[in-house]
C-alpha cells in the first residue's frame, strides 16, 4: 500500500529544494580523489570526475580559476579539490565547484614552504637590493648540479655554441634526495672560498615538488644570498618556482636559459665590436671637427672681427657717456651763470649808489654823522650833501622837524 503524502512537489521545486539544502549545509569542502573523464571546454572550462573505490563525485572549475593551477591535470591524477557543493538542476545531479585544485599530498609541503618563505623574506634574504649584477663576459662558470643529470649536459652544449672559450667549472652534487640540501649548499660556499667562478649556476631540470625540494631548503636559501659571487637559479622548467630563485641575483627557467644567460654568442660579440668602433670612430670625427671649427675662430680677419664685436657696444657706451658729461657740464655752467647774474643784479639793486642815481642823496653834519632827522639840527650848522655825482656843503637856514 502507497503511503499518503502531505502534497506532491513539482521536479523542479523538489530539486530546488534540494540545492539550497545541499549549498548551506556545505558551502565549502575539501574532497580527494582521482580524476577521471577530464573534459577541458574550449571556453576555458574544467569538467572532471573525482572518483575512488566507493564512489563518483562531477566536478567544474570554471576558466578564471583554472588559469591559476600551477600543474597540468589529467585522468588517474590524485588530487585535492576545494570549493561548494550544488546542484546542476538541469541533470538531476550534485556537483563539486572547484576554487582550488592541487596534487594529493602536496598540500602541507605548500604550507611548510609558504611558512619558511616568510620567515626568510622577513630576515631580508629575497630583497631585490641584495641582488647583484651579473658579469658581462666571465671567464669561468660554476654549475651546481647533478654531472649526470640533463641540466649540465644543456648548459655545456649552449656554452659550445655560444662561446666556446669560456671555462666551465662543475661542481657535483646530488640534486634530489635527502643529502642534496646540505651538498648544494656546501658545493655553494666552496665555489665562494677558493674563488672557483666568476658566476654560478645551480640547479637542475623538472620534476614533481618532492623532487626540487632541496632547491627551496634554507642551507642552499642562505649559502645563495651569503655568496659573493653572482648566482644564477635555474631549478626545473619555466612553471617551477623554487625559494632559490627569490635569493638567487638572476632566475633562469631553464638551464639552458641560464647558459644563454652567462655567454654572449660570438656574432653578438663580432656585432658589439663593429658598433662600439662605429660609434668611436664617429666620436673622434665630430670631436676633430669641433676642434677644426673652433680653429677657424683664431684666423687674423676673425680675431679683428671679434674685437671689434667686443669694442663696439664698450665705445659706443663711452660715446655717449662722454655727450651726456659734456651736456651735464653745459647746463651746470648755464645755470650757475645765470644765478651769478641774478645775484649780480640783485647786489647792485641794493647799493647806495644805485639809490643816489634816482636822484636821491646823504646828508652828513660837520660831525661826520649821517642826518636822518631835521630834528638833529639847528640854524647855522654845516653840513655836506653827497649826490650820486660829487657833493655840495651847505649851511642850515631852517628846520622843520614835521
Amino acid at each position: 500500500m502507497v503511503g499518503a503524502v502531505d502534497r506532491i512537489y513539482r521536479v523542479g521545486e523538489l530539486t530546488g529544494q534540494i540545492k539550497n539544502l545541499l549549498e548551506n549545509s556545505y558551502p565549502f569542502v575539501a574532497v580527494e580523489g582521482e580524476i577521471s573523464n577530464f573534459r577541458p571546454s574550449a571556453a576555458g572550462h574544467l569538467y572532471f570526475t573525482l572518483k575512488d573505490g566507493e564512489a563518483m563525485l562531477s566536478a567544474v572549475m570554471f576558466r578564471g580559476r583554472a588559469a591559476r593551477l600551477s600543474f597540468i591535470p589529467h585522468d588517474g591524477r590524485l588530487v585535492v579539490a576545494r570549493g561548494g557543493l550544488t546542484v546542476y538542476p538541469q541533470r538531476g545531479s550534485y556537483q563539486i565547484v572547484c576554487e582550488s585544485l592541487e596534487p594529493a599530498g602536496e598540500g602541507a609541503i605548500l604550507a611548510m614552504l609558504e611558512e619558511r618563505k616568510r620567515r626568510l623574506a622577513a630576515e631580508g634574504l629575497f630583497d631585490p637590493a641584495r641582488k647583484k649584477k651579473l658579469p658581462s663576459h666571465p671567464e669561468r662558470v660554476g654549475v651546481v648540479t647533478s654531472p649526470t643529470g640533463a641540466a649540465i649536459r644543456d648548459i655545456l652544449k649552449v656554452l659550445g655554441r655560444r662561446h666556446g672559450g669560456i671555462h666551465v667549472v662543475v661542481l657535483p652534487t646530488p640534486v634530489q634526495g635527502e643529502e642534496a640540501e646540505e651538498l648544494i649548499a656546501a658545493q655553494i660556499r666552496r665555489a665562494n672560498r677558493h674563488h672557483l667562478a666568476d658566476v654560478l649556476i645551480v640547479g637542475r631540470g623538472g620534476g614533481s615538488l618532492e623532487d626540487l625540494l632541496p632547491f627551496s631548503g634554507e642551507k642552499v636559501v642562505r649559502a645563495i644570498a651569503e655568496s659573493e659571487i653572482p648566482v644564477i637559479s635555474a631549478v626545473g622548467h619555466e612553471t617551477d618556482t623554487t625559494l632559490s630563485d627569490l635569493a638567487a641575483d638572476y632566475r633562469a627557467p631553464t638551464p639552458s636559459a641560464a647558459a644563454e644567460a652567462v655567454s654572449r654568442a660570438r656574432d653578438d660579440l663580432l656585432r658589439d665590436v663593429r658598433e662600439m668602433r662605429s660609434r668611436l670612430e664617429e666620436s673622434l670625427t665630430n670631436r676633430i671637427e669641433k676642434i677644426r671649427l673652433l680653429l677657424e675662430r683664431f684666423t687674423p680677419e676673425n680675431l679683428e672681427r671679434g674685437i671689434r664685436v667686443l669694442l663696439q657696444p664698450r665705445l659706443l657706451r663711452l660715446d655717449d657717456a662722454k655727450e651726456r658729461l659734456v651736456e651735464g657740464a653745459r647746463s651746470l655752467t648755464l645755470t650757475r651763470r645765470r644765478r651769478l647774474e641774478l645775484a649780480a643784479a640783485q647786489l647792485e639793486s641794493c647799493s647806495p649808489f644805485d639809490i643816489l642815481k634816482r636822484g636821491y642823496s646823504i646828508v652828513r653834519a660837520a660831525a661826520g654823522g649821517i642826518v636822518t632827522s631835521a630834528g638833529d639840527l639847528r640854524p647855522g650848522d654845516g653840513l655836506t650833501i653827497r649826490f650820486f655825482r660829487g657833493e655840495a656843503d651847505a649851511a642850515v637856514e631852517k628846520t622843520r622837524p614835521d
